[in-house]
């Protein structure tokens, strides 16, 4: 029983590692035109296009998947992936009825990047952004829900560890509180710097193990503070990748 445990409970490490409610891959695209008339995007006809190859020879759709899709207005995009593929295409189209394709770029190596492109007569030219732009993500609608599905599901698995093992219920202020802090670490400061969401996952999972404990000594060991980490993490990035599913369309 405890060898099939341990199979599950590393089976739902590997799952949500990458999934869950962490900041995913993201471009922003900004647009200069060096068009004869003024031009605006046409969001619902323009796509991304995923690459195997820098020829783009094996290419297929960003789509749409959860929160997986490329973002457009008139003046600008961006997209989120689960998973970006190494090389990337856009193919816009315009108001003048010309749908603009791009050249194949190299998908960045951070969680985050930004990319100038600019709209010619007849195609796309797409490059790095000169400087990293500097957005306050706590301000996104993503965010405050994944913030929220945090502190719901993980109270809720902190009490039923506390229930099963027969400790203070006081120990549940230190889940929340832990996670107030987790959460602007992840979504401002680490999604910026580390290149895999699964190491904002173990990044939360030892923080909050360590707090946990350091302010309930006389209840958990270190060994019961850890244990009570991984089980909420586990929950609420299980339950919270299943919601984030059916809200996605509703968050942008």
């Amino acid at each position: 029983m405890k060898k099939f445990c341990l199979l599950s409970l590393l089976y739902f490490l590997c799952i949500t590692a990458w999934g869950g409610v962490f900041p995913k891959p993201e471009m922003t695209f900004d647009f200069v035109y060096q068009t004869q008339q003024p031009l605006f995007i046409l969001p619902q006809t323009s796509e991304q296009i995923q690459c195997d190859d820098n020829q783009c020879l094996q290419s297929a759709p960003l789509g749409q998947y959860g929160l997986q899709k490329l973002y457009c207005s008139e003046s600008g995009c961006f997209s989120i992936a689960y998973r970006y593929t190494p090389y990337q295409k856009l193919i816009i189209d315009f108001s003048d009825g010309i749908k603009r394709e791009s050249n194949v770029f190299t998908s960045p190596r951070k969680l985050r990047d930004a990319f100038t492109v600019t709209v010619r007569e007849n195609d796309l030219l797409i490059t790095p952004a000169p400087q990293p732009r500097t957005v306050n993500s706590l301000l996104r609608a993503d965010a405050w829900m994944s913030l929220l599905l945090i502190l719901l599901t993980e109270a809720l698995a902190a009490f039923a560890y506390l229930v099963y093992t027969g400790k203070s219920f006081r120990v549940i202020y230190s889940v929340v509180i832990a996670n107030l802090i987790t959460m602007p670490l992840t979504w401002q400061w680490l999604g910026n710097i580390v290149t895999e969401t699964a190491v904002l996952w173990f990044f939360c999972v030892a923080f909050e193990a360590l707090f946990i404990w350091t302010f309930n000594r006389k209840q958990l060991s270190l060994r019961n503070a850890a244990a009570l980490s991984v089980a909420v993490n586990v929950t609420s990035y299980s339950i919270g990748t299943m919601i984030s599913f059916l809200l996605a369309p509703y968050l942008f």
